[in-house]
């Protein structure tokens, strides 16, 4: 019985101590603040892209609307930059995702991508259609 209890007690430690570093792991900009070549609307098991037509001032736009999201910072960019790096983290667990939003021309392209485990189970794809849904809103 007490080799139970301190099993317990180590894997509730381990625990405990994954959630803490999940939370303070820090974000380097120089490796999260970029856009891949051939960004396309797609899905795929640890993110999304999105590619819209917004005009010149979409990134103005949809940047208020990200700042109104839980949980969701800048991280690095700004829109007259051009391109801008978001996360957003889970409201239980705090795992980070990383949205990078780039005014191509007249158009948005997003990437949305998680930072810890292989599947985000369409969170970020998600995250990433109500912020454009918002936005055709107006």
């Amino acid at each position: 019985m007490k080799w139970g209890f301190v099993a317990s007690c180590v894997v509730l430690v381990l625990v405990v101590a994954l959630g803490v570093y999940v939370r303070i792991a820090p974000s380097d900009p120089a490796r999260w603040h970029q856009m891949p070549d051939g960004i396309t609307n797609r899905d795929y098991d640890g993110g999304a892209m999105r590619v819209i037509g917004a005009g010149q001032n979409g990134l103005e736009r949809l940047h208020e609307i990200i700042l109104r999201s839980p949980r969701t910072e800048v991280l690095a960019g700004s829109p007259d930059e051009g391109m801008i790096t978001y996360v957003s983290r889970s409201r239980v667990f705090g795992f980070p995702d990383y949205i990078t939003v780039r005014q191509a021309g007249p158009q948005l392209e997003l990437h949305g991508r998680l930072r810890f485990g292989k599947s985000d189970l369409g969170v970020n794809a998600a995250r990433i259609d109500g912020w454009l849904q918002a936005f055709a809103q107006g």
